[in-house]
């Protein structure tokens, strides 16, 4: 087994080891977020949505050709979902939330989805 690898068989928690954010023009998208998990899997394109609600995390998505989208990946259990959301959005906090990110599209520091 590789070094750091985790044997699937015994388990052990998901960690998010890194996350970063660039904030975007697109939508109610605030953010696009890349994730590290245990310092192996890179997961990019990870959106930061402001919706009705509050925000949320959304995984990255393609597009169908009959207009539908279809996850590219997404967490399998409701554990996975909730630590990939609490790391992002606290990363989002950090960075400046919701007005940091407001604040950077204002002044052309976004990429234009």
């Amino acid at each position: 087994m590789a070094a750091g690898a985790r044997n699937w068989r015994t388990g052990g928690a998901m960690q998010i080891t890194k996350v970063t954010l660039r904030p975007v023009v697109m939508n109610k998208v605030c953010a696009i977020a890349s994730i590290v998990i245990d310092d192996s899997l890179v997961i990019h394109d990870l959106r930061v949505v402001n919706g009705d609600k509050g925000l949320f995390v959304a995984m990255p998505s393609r597009k169908l050709p009959n207009g539908d989208f279809r996850d590219i990946c997404h967490p399998i259990n409701t554990e996975s979902r909730s630590e990939i959301q609490r790391a992002v959005l606290e990363q989002f906090a950090v960075d400046g939330g919701i007005e940091g990110f407001a604040d950077a599209a204002a002044q052309g520091e976004v990429e234009l989805e």
